[in-house]
């Protein structure tokens, strides 16, 4: 492994997120944008929703990102009776030491997989709000940090109802980027069919160490966004909180969710500067499920998607800096 001295500019950078890029590649096949937006989303600090129909490869991806870095990770199955405990631990008293202890939950780790979240209650799944948000959990009055890196990858079902909550919009806003798998195509559906029968191993090895991603990350907030860059995406999050067909635009925490994922883009792609393609790539994963569509848009088109398409809308609406 490389010391992080190795990683003194952007293609440096580059070239150790290629290396990742290429492990999961390994393991997910045929969904190279999917997998460079859930990287993007990892060094911009963000958490991740996964959402899709089943057996697509949600929680493969998940725990495909989650090993690709040494670090901890716990997987969660959501259900309809866990209870916020079971996520963030519990006080118990010590017959031996007279005392209440604090035992943590699986939320202490790196990667948290958050496997089917909306089929867990409101009440649980607002125990990953304080988490996500600020990095630390309060029990009894108490607040304990977490460490670092920290992120939270959540998948769900959008189609099957039966039996879930769906997450409230504060909770959303909480998540960086939502991502869709998709079906994937022929030519790769026929590899992840021959390696199914072949017996040979995707296990995805860890290319980076906790101590590499946080530097990572550090490079991120170097890249530099040009003013016209800036005003092109306010420009984008005003005309999203004034459409017609939107009851809720963009938040300031999903402007400045686009901001960093932006800069996160650039370096990816061995940039220490952004340009406007990278918003243009990223508004619809970063931005379309902080929206809200009116009721009788929604009504009139019955389609899961609305947001994705109004977004991409407004973005044919707007003027690219040059």
């Amino acid at each position: 492994m490389l010391p992080l001295e190795t990683m003194a500019s952007p293609p440096a950078a580059a070239s150790r997120l290629g290396e990742l890029e290429e492990a999961l590649a390994a393991s997910i096949r045929g969904k190279n944008e999917v997998l460079r937006l859930s990287l993007v989303c990892l060094l911009a600090k963000g958490h991740l929703l996964i959402e899709d129909v089943p057996g697509v490869g949600k929680t493969t991806l998940a725990q495909a990102l989650a090993r690709s870095v040494h670090s901890g990770f716990q997987r969660l199955q959501f259900t309809s009776d866990m209870l916020p405990s079971d996520v963030i631990g519990v006080t118990v008293y010590n017959a031996h030491s007279q005392a209440f202890e604090f035992k943590p939950g699986p939320i202490f780790t790196s990667f948290l997989l958050a496997d089917e979240i909306n089929r867990a209650t409101p009440k649980t799944q607002s125990a990953l709000l304080e988490a996500m948000n600020e990095l630390q959990v309060t029990v009894d009055g108490h607040s304990y940090p977490l460490g670092a890196p920290f992120m939270v990858i959540a998948t769900q079902n959008p189609v099957e109802h039966h039996g879930t909550y769906p997450l409230p919009d504060s909770q959303l806003d909480r998540f960086l980027m939502r991502l869709r798998m998709g079906y994937p195509d022929a030519t790769s559906e026929r590899e992840i069919l021959r390696s199914a029968t072949s017996g040979v191993k995707t296990d995805v090895p860890a290319v980076l160490s906790g101590e590499e991603v946080l530097e990572l990350q550090q490079w991120v907030g170097r890249v530099r966004v040009d003013e016209a860059i800036v005003d092109y995406m306010l420009a984008i999050v005003d005309r999203s909180r004034r459409h017609e067909a939107l009851t809720l635009g963009v938040s300031p925490r999903g402007a400045q969710a686009l901001y960093r994922a932006t800069q996160a883009l650039a370096l990816l792609e061995g940039r220490d500067y952004a340009i406007p393609d990278d918003v243009k790539r990223l508004a619809i994963p970063v931005c379309a499920h902080r929206v809200a569509v009116n009721t009788r848009v929604a009504l009139a088109q019955r389609a899961s998607d609305l947001g994705d398409r109004i977004l991409g809308e407004i973005l044919t609406q707007i003027e690219v800096p040059l």
